[in-house]
């Protein structure tokens, strides 16, 4: 059991982390690049969209980082499973008070500084992202490759 969970956090925060760089990257910057005319139509489609596609792995990495809390294969050390979840606290906050308040502000209509608030701000997200996703692949080589 505890080797399953481990994959479905790698799996889950593997496709999360890729999904967080492509928006970081590409898709908030290009926001400013959406006419005013569209934009809060696009908006509205995007914060409804990337929800049907973030949620449920948002739920699973979080499900799964609290039962690897408990269900910690023996070679991982105990320090991974609790760093990871307390990343997976920071990318929840991070949404919750920061992304979301932002997205629900530019559904009102563009706004360049709340625009640029949503893209520096994700850096938080884009970097525990990928830290998490370096310790779990570190505790998947420790479990399947070591």
């Amino acid at each position: 059991m505890p080797d399953v969970v481990l994959l479905a956090q790698i799996a889950s925060t593997g496709v999360l982390t890729g999904l967080i760089w492509t928006i970081q990257i590409v898709h908030y910057p290009l926001f400013a690049a959406v006419g005013d005319a569209e934009f809060v139509s696009y908006q509205q489609q995007h914060s409804k969209r990337i929800t049907i596609v973030v949620g449920p792995l948002m739920l699973v990495e979080a499900a799964t980082a609290v039962l690897l809390v408990g269900l910690r294969p023996t070679s991982v050390p105990e320090w991974i499973p609790w760093a990871g979840l307390a990343m997976v606290i920071v990318i929840w906050l991070s949404t919750a008070l920061v992304q979301i308040p932002c997205h629900t502000r530019l559904a009102a209509g563009f706004d360049p500084e709340i625009h640029q608030r949503l893209v520096r701000s994700n850096w938080i997200r884009t970097i525990a992202w990928t830290a998490r996703m370096f310790i779990l692949l570190v505790a998947g080589w420790l479990v399947f490759g070591g």
